[in-house]
């Protein structure tokens, strides 16, 4: 069955639902907790030091990181703030992610993470982007769950 995209997806916008082999609280702990989040985030040629992760977990609360160019050593922050928190449920960051190309500012990330028993599938919302920076955000967020995948299997 092809899932439907919401209406207020714009072509602006990155749209990706994906499902993970664990139960929806242990991938909900991989999106919230500073040690796990720093193992996945990011392509896979850019790593993100536990230290540069602050997530409070409450409306109002921090949200950041920093991506680090293993083969640069380049820094790219994303700093945000946690609009909406409803473990294990949903969570939506109102971030500035700071690149190459420049700043990126007032991107809306939406997660849901649906219970399917031992599996959960989330659901990502986020824009509103460039052309470009749609395409280079689709493919990070890919590259990101292939980490991840390798995580959960273990």
């Amino acid at each position: 069955m092809t899932e439907i995209m919401p209406s207020e997806v714009t072509d602006r916008d990155v749209y990706v639902t994906r499902a993970f082999d664990a139960p929806r609280d242990v991938v909900w702990k991989f999106f919230t907790q500073p040690d796990l989040l720093a193992k996945w985030f990011g392509p896979t040629s850019v790593s993100v030091p536990v230290e540069s992760v602050t997530v409070e977990l409450r409306v109002g609360g921090l949200w950041k990181l920093v991506m680090v160019d293993d083969a640069t050593g380049a820094h790219f922050p994303m700093d945000g703030t946690i609009s909406a928190c409803e473990p294990p449920e949903y969570l939506e960051i109102t971030a500035t992610a700071h690149g190459a190309d420049g700043d990126m500012d007032n991107i809306r990330l939406r997660l849901q993470f649906h219970d399917h028993g031992e599996k959960t599938r989330v659901t990502l919302h986020q824009g509103p982007f460039t052309d470009e920076q749609r395409e280079q955000t689709e493919e990070g967020w890919g590259l990101s769950f292939t980490k991840l995948d390798a995580l959960l299997v273990r």
